[in-house]
This record gives C-alpha cells, sequence and structure tokens, in this order.
C-alpha cells in the first residue's frame, strides 16, 4: 500500500457524500477507508467545536464586561 499521504479539504456534506458513495462498494474494499474517513472527521468537528465553545465563552464575557 503507498505510504504516501495527502490532505483534502471538503465541507462535511461532501465529505458524507464520500462515506455514502463509498459505501455502496464491497466492503471487504472500503471498510478501512471509511473507519479511517470517519475517525479523521470525527477528531476534527471535535477540535472545532471546544474551539467553538471556547470562541463563544470568550466572547460572551467580553459582552458582559462591556455591558
Amino acid at each position: 500500500m503507498d505510504k504516501n499521504n495527502i490532505q483534502l479539504e471538503v465541507t462535511v456534506a461532501e465529505a458524507n457524500l464520500i462515506l455514502m458513495e463509498l459505501g455502496q462498494q464491497p466492503y471487504i474494499k472500503v471498510a478501512g477507508l471509511i473507519e479511517k474517513i470517519q475517525q479523521q472527521g470525527a477528531l476534527q468537528l471535535k477540535s472545532y467545536q471546544s474551539n467553538n465553545l471556547v470562541a463563544h465563552s470568550e466572547t460572551s464575557e467580553i459582552l458582559s464586561e462591556d455591558g
């Protein structure tokens, strides 16, 4: 198997479309790829959500200090 990695940027909707289309393929051929996409996506979404919560919290603190 190829050991070279690439990074792709896709929207959540695009990633879901890719996963949906991969789901139409024989399991034995795509199971590992589907799992890899799901794991990486979940980590990124969790990080994104955490960052948004922190940013929202900081904004709320700034607003309450001004108000």
